[in-house]
């Protein structure tokens, strides 16, 4: 029996979740829950307008006292912020009135919600069942452009979550203001008389890079919804949640196959002519259920180009499908590190065109947390197994004291006579208000059509983190072995165990020009169980904060890399920054210049190259967005220098918004590697998620010419259109 090289590192990591609990230390109370201040209804509801000169706001709570949490704690920030809050039974209603001594310097943009992150921006983050396991996260800008999404248990913001909700800002002498007004409708809530919210309001300053909040966020205590202010409310008035929401899309795409006296044939039509219906219905104030017939999945704009050539493992691409990703946040699960093999168990886009699908997300008790997905794909008549595979996903998560959690998780996808299921438990303890530890477990059970056995396999990982405001830590251990599968899922690599290490040390020197300066290692050291060989990543950095969000970083890299029975070399260097150089100009590069793996199952090869991405943003005017972004990367043969290949993508994204709810956009994007252009233009009104009109246009050309003599396509100096399409999609959110 072969010995198993990482069972101690396995035991350490079972020993801290088994004996972590048992000497677990009561965490540092946040702000006291015992007598919560009391919001009274708003007798007259404020009018969202972005000035603050009403009643509402008087008669409600005000905050102030925000501290920053970046670049370092509990510090003065540079300018004021206040906060206001006030209700009545069918809004929540919330204000800021962010001061700035240099107006004129404020950075803002008009833009399609969601896409903020760059601009001036304040948040509050609503913890409506008081669990500090998430919040509803409502972002806006000094001019208003919404920005939403949920923050989930390790404290970061999933954009994921689009809701209805009303905003306003404005810029004047002090600085700005913002009003938000979110109907009760538009989130989840325990039904009872009497509630405790907890509230945490962020403010963000572009050009000196800080981060602000009420309450202020303390390093050593590691649950950010925990430290937040609990506010108490009463007589919210619950309406079940009814929406229906018809769509209509047209579209027609023509493709040349031949052509014929030097002109090309347009002999493939595809059109699109469907109607949909997606509808909503709240079954309690904290549990929905959605279901959709014939959805309309297309896309208002392609995937952006990736580099697909010589990739190890398949290529990531978001989920961008409405009727997936409210919810998304629910599908994390303990154990998750970054870069370990199984990204996600809930891939939504494993689930191609369903011909009709239901949800289910919520509550079904203050500590259980339900979700469910059950769809019908459509692979289309070409699939010979079955066109129609059944998807199943279900997650039930209970929580623990704080921050902690205990879940379980089910994905199913059954195509003929076989099918591929996954279950299993995951968790998250905290040991103290430094530490915490997770894990999942979860067992795979697959039969491919034909055959008479399950396979059955394993999936393990184990995760301790610590952090405090100088020092952070992350540990892990993973064990997958080679047969496990999760076709609902993204899993990069399969018959390995490893142990994962991250360690980061901050400084914070007096100086107003580095304002952290952090270096960082991490490493993964992996027994392949397939070829019973070891390999080893280990990247040393040093990275450099500095105003107007700049970072710089400098890479080191000592990585082996087993591969086909062989191990090669991955060792490199690199550096990396990204900045807001200017209120209308931001930009961004990496270089990176290390070994490489041709991966050839049958003769891989050693090789090295250069991988280069960058970025370049240009805000003219407020209304105007210029995006270029360059991707490249070349490979050399190390035996004899030879260059093999070199891949270059430039896409151009630029942008004209007319209002906060109108826009036209034209895309660009070379394709160097396959000699392709294509040219996308798009025509988008956004009343509310689900109220739009989309009109848009699509190009395909390539540097090809036809040849009698093949028949067919050969390589040409000229571009020739080879596709076209357009489309036009109306859809209406109505809310009973």
């Amino acid at each position: 029996m072969k010995r198993n090289p990482a069972a101690p590192a396995l035991f350490l990591a079972f020993a801290l979740i088994l004996a972590g609990p048992a000497a677990l230390a009561a965490p540092p109370a946040g702000p006291s829950e015992d007598n919560p201040p009391v919001l009274v209804k708003a007798a007259v509801p404020p009018v969202i307008d972005g000035v603050l000169d009403d009643p509402a706001w008087a008669a409600g709570l005000k905050f102030d006292g925000f501290k920053t949490f970046k670049p370092d704690y509990n510090k003065d920030a540079s300018q004021r912020t206040e906060a206001y809050i006030a209700y009545d039974a069918e809004n929540f209603y919330f204000a800021f009135r962010c001061f700035d001594s240099e107006p004129a310097k404020i950075k803002a943009a008009v833009s399609k919600r969601d896409n903020v992150f760059q601009d001036d921006l304040a948040f509050i983050n609503i913890d409506t069942f008081n669990d500090r396991q998430s919040a509803f996260a409502f972002i806006v800008n000094p001019l208003g452009i919404q920005g939403d999404g949920m923050v989930n248990v390790q404290g970061n913001l999933e954009t994921s979550f689009d809701a209805v909700w009303y905003s306003k800002g404005a810029i004047d002498d002090k600085g700005w203001t913002a009003e938000g007004r979110i109907p009760l409708q538009s989130i989840r809530f325990p039904n009872k008389d009497v509630l405790t919210w907890r509230i945490l309001f962020v403010r963000f300053f572009t050009r000196t890079s800080e981060q602000v909040s009420f309450p202020p966020i303390d390093p050593n205590y590691g649950s950010l919804m925990g430290q937040a202010q609990p506010v108490q409310l009463s007589g919210l008035k619950y309406e079940r949640v009814v929406e229906l929401l018809p769509a209509f899309t047209f579209g027609r795409t023509q493709e040349a196959t031949e052509a014929s006296e030097g002109r090309l044939v347009r002999n493939r039509d595809l059109d699109i002519n469907d109607v949909s219906l997606t509808g909503k219905l709240g079954l309690t104030s904290d549990l929905t259920l959605d279901g959709t017939y014939n959805p309309d999945f297309s896309q208002v704009e392609a995937d952006a180009g990736q580099i697909d050539f010589n990739q190890r493992y398949a290529l990531y691409y978001e989920e961008k499908r409405p009727f997936f990703l409210e919810g998304s946040d629910l599908w994390q699960f303990g154990g998750a590190m970054e870069d370990a093999p199984l990204y996600s168990l809930v891939y939504t886009r494993t689930i191609v065109d369903p011909t009709f699908g239901f949800k289910l997300t919520g509550k079904v008790t203050p500590r259980d947390t339900v979700a469910a997905i059950y769809a019908q794909d459509d692979l289309g008549a070409g699939e010979e197994v079955d066109r129609h595979p059944d998807v199943m996903i279900a997650r039930y998560k209970h929580t623990l004291k704080d921050d902690a959690f205990i879940g379980a998780f089910y994905t199913g996808r059954e195509y003929g006579e076989g099918f591929n299921r996954v279950g299993g438990i995951d968790g998250r303890f905290r040991l103290s208000p430094t530490q915490t530890t997770s894990f999942h477990l979860f067992g795979s059970f697959t039969r491919d059509p034909g055959e008479e056995t399950t396979a059955s396999d394993h999936a393990l990982s184990l995760n301790y983190n610590y952090s405090n405001r100088k020092v952070y830590v992350d540990l892990g251990y993973q064990d997958i072995s080679e047969g496990f599968r999760a076709d609902s899922g993204f899993l990069t690599r399969t018959g390995l165990r490893q142990a994962m290490t991250f360690g980061m040390y901050t400084f914070y020197p007096k100086s107003k020009f580095f304002q952290r300066i952090q270096p960082f290692y991490w490493g993964a050291h992996l027994y392949d169980t397939i070829y019973d060989m070891w390999e080893s990543t280990n990247v040393f950095v040093l990275r450099f904060y500095l105003p107007r969000n700049t970072m710089v970083r400098f890479d080191g890299l000592l990585v082996s890399e087993v591969f086909a029975g062989e191990r090669f070399s991955d060792n490199g260097y690199g550096a990396m920054f990204e900045t807001q150089l200017a209120k209308s100009i931001y930009a961004q590069a990496r270089v990176r210049r290390m070994d490489k793996v041709y991966y050839d199952p049958e003769d891989p090869y050693q090789g090295y190259g250069t991988t280069v991405s960058a970025a370049l943003r240009y805000q003219p005017i407020d209304q105007l967005d210029f995006i270029v972004n360059l991707s490249y990367v070349d490979f050399y043969r190390t035996l004899d220098r030879e260059k093999v290949y070199d891949y270059l993508i430039l896409r151009s994204r630029n942008t004209f918004q007319l209002n906060k709810y109108l826009f036209l956009r034209g895309i660009v994007e070379y394709n160097d590697f396959y000699k392709r252009m294509t040219l996308d233009g798009l025509v988008s009104f956004t009343y509310i998620p689900g109220t739009v009109v989309h009109l848009g246009y699509g190009s395909a050309l390539e540097k090809v010419e036809w040849d009698e003599s093949l028949p067919g396509f050969a390589e040409s100096g000229r571009f020739r259109q080879m596709a076209r399409g357009f489309f036009f999609k109306v859809g209406y959110n109505h809310r009973f």
